[in-house]
């Protein structure tokens, strides 16, 4: 009998089914298997670092993540970086300006004389840079511990914290190096922030 000129090769039927169950097999595995033993063990090995790095405050309240910065607009309190996203979590990112750039040039002069109205104790000359600059992602949540003991003065004065016992919860908040060996030295802002409130009785 002659085969119709439309009709469908065996091969052809058997490579199209083969393909079908081929997909659906790969997406049980690894659409649903698969993530499903990775959270599984994550929460086993990590659940804090799984469920978010959240950090508690001495109420036992969440108050925010170890990841994403915040921004505190009460002067008593540490200040974090710069955000050009204004610490917006669904919107990581910041501009990739040059130094030369002028909107990048006026931004970073704001920051200046802003720092100078609000530290009149500390000299320009001694502001640290990360706290008149962007960090890539503009959700940094650290600063140096130098930029830290820089706003010292402001909040003793605001606080009436002694500024000797500041300095003190600067460096109890200071995290090393991972491992000893990556990173630089830094201070998580909000957890610093938790501390201080824990020296106000808030």
């Amino acid at each position: 009998m002659k085969q119709s000129e439309n009709a469908v090769p065996e091969t052809g039927r058997f490579s199209l089914g083969v393909a079908i169950r081929a997909s659906l097999v790969f997406l049980v595995l690894c659409g649903i298997v698969y993530p499903l033993v990775c959270t599984g063990i994550a929460q086993v090995l990590m659940p804090a670092h799984a469920n978010g790095s959240l950090i508690q405050n001495s109420k036992g309240e969440t108050v925010g993540s170890e990841l994403i910065g915040q921004k505190f607009e009460d002067p008593k309190y540490f200040q974090g970086r710069v955000s050009s996203i204004d610490y917006k979590a669904e919107a990581s990112g910041t501009n990739n300006y040059a130094p030369s750039n002028p909107d990048m040039l006026e931004r970073t002069q704001e920051s200046i004389e802003a720092w100078k109205a609000n530290n009149p104790d500390v000299p320009v000359s001694q502001l640290p840079i990360d706290l008149i600059t962007n960090s890539g992602s503009g959700l940094d949540p650290h600063i140096t511990p130098q930029s830290a003991q820089a706003q010292v003065p402001r909040i003793s004065k605001l606080t009436g914290v002694p500024v000797a016992q500041l300095q003190q919860l600067v460096q109890q908040t200071t995290e090393g190096r991972d491992l000893g060996l990556f990173g630089e030295p830094r201070v998580n802002v909000l957890q610093l922030n938790i501390a201080l409130n824990a020296l106000l009785n808030k």
